[in-house]
């Protein structure tokens, strides 16, 4: 493993800052103390900042020899609603909010780049450094690219790294086309008749049309689509009455569809439309229906994959560079990657035995309140951000 040695050396350093964000857990849109901290850092370091796209982002500009080719390198910096179950030193200090996906891991390892490439400008361009609010739902990405990211910061390529609970420390995984899923959100509200338990008659069940609509989604899935289209349509919610001897007179339902394509979206969306307007036709309901496009599929350049593939093999060899399998999970680098070239990719976290005395019961995986990131990827995350800059600019163009 090439690890670069004054990287290294800063290594507890950067895990100390990171263990600081850590303690400090901000929610999208919110991450105040953590953009003053990112910036005031990358200031410390000779690396001039912009701050205020997407409301709390944070650009740092880091400009090698003159040369017009420019990177861009992405961290996401918010926290989760969740109550951490951790109780070691740098645990969450505030209940309700949590750092349990490792963005304050993300932003260790490019800060610890940044510091490196900010006392070695041996590279022909510029590379910005992007410190991203808000991955969790708030379309942080989004928000930036409408806040003229990219007008201000114009970038040849962008990439970006998600640490992966489960696969070895000293691992990567990468994968051209889809990666992640799209995300996407349903509510239908079913309106009918109430009537007493005892006499069904007398009104029009929404739960029976309910049932019906959760059955004949599935057939989107297995008869409308093509066998070979990923697609997921999850009922995750249906709340109805407050009595057991009441048929209510509304019935809501509520759920989730990810895809890898806009095609397949497109269909599952028109079709479970139809399908609720039919039924309640058929039953006599009326059935309002809402559907809510969050975030595109993830989708990566063969070009940038493939560079981002040699950078990687070349760190820690062949055996420990994986296939990404795709996950019908959310990203929204997505939104960075429908404007330019690039690739997000993976790297190992660990089976979680990283944690000190104090972790909470349960795996390490993502979005749990037991999480924690493993520390020893911030010189490797450094090292890999490092070495794939030099790549970048050393490449015949």
């Amino acid at each position: 493993m090439k690890l670069i040695e004054p990287i290294l050396a800063d290594a507890p350093a950067i895990a100390a800052l990171r263990r600081d964000l850590h303690a400090h857990p901000e929610l999208c849109f919110h991450e105040d103390r953590t953009s003053d901290l990112i910036a005031k850092t990358l200031t410390d370091w000779g690396i001039p900042v912009h701050r205020g796209l997407g409301k709390t982002g944070v650009v740092g500009i880091l400009k090698g020899r003159d040369g017009p080719r420019t990177l861009g390198l992405r961290a996401d910096i918010d926290a989760l609603p969740i109550t951490e179950h951790n109780t070691f030193p740098h645990a969450s200090k505030h209940p309700g909010k949590m750092h349990a996906c490792g963005h304050d891991g993300h932003t260790a390892m490019l800060l610890s780049a940044a510091k490196h490439l900010a006392q070695h400008r041996d590279f022909e361009g510029t590379v910005y450094l992007v410190f991203q609010p808000a991955e969790e739902g708030g379309g942080g990405a989004r928000e930036m690219i409408k806040d003229g990211l990219f007008e201000k910061f114009p970038m040849d390529a962008m990439f970006g790294v998600h640490n992966w609970p489960g696969m070895a420390a000293g691992q990567f995984a990468l994968k051209t086309g889809p990666v992640f899923a799209s995300s996407n959100e349903f509510k239908i509200t079913i309106q009918g008749k109430g009537a007493h338990g005892a006499m069904p008659h007398l009104g029009n069940d929404p739960v029976i049309v309910a049932t019906h609509l959760v059955q004949a989604f599935q057939t989107i899935i297995t008869r409308n689509k093509r066998p070979i289209d990923a697609g997921v349509i999850s009922v995750t919610m249906i709340h109805a009455g407050e009595a057991t001897n009441v048929i209510p007179e509304r019935c809501e339902l509520q759920g989730t569809v990810r895809t890898f394509t806009l095609e397949t979206l497109d269909l599952i969306e028109q079709r479970m439309r139809t399908i609720t307007e039919a039924t309640g036709q058929a039953f006599e309901v009326s059935c309002d229906f809402h559907f809510h496009r969050n975030y595109p599929p993830t989708i990566n350049h063969p070009n940038e994959t493939d560079f981002a593939r040699q950078v990687v093999t070349e760190m820690v060899g062949a055996a420990n560079v994986q296939e990404f399998e795709p996950t019908m999970g959310a990203e929204d680098f997505s939104y960075y990657l429908q404007k330019v070239p690039g690739c997000y990719f993976l790297i190992g976290n660990g089976d979680g035995s990283h944690r000190e005395g104090g972790h909470g019961l349960g795996p390490c995986m993502l979005h749990n309140p037991s999480y924690d990131f493993n520390d020893d990827l911030i010189p490797l995350g450094g090292s890999m951000w490092v070495r794939l800059v030099d790549a970048w600019f050393k490449q015949a163009r």
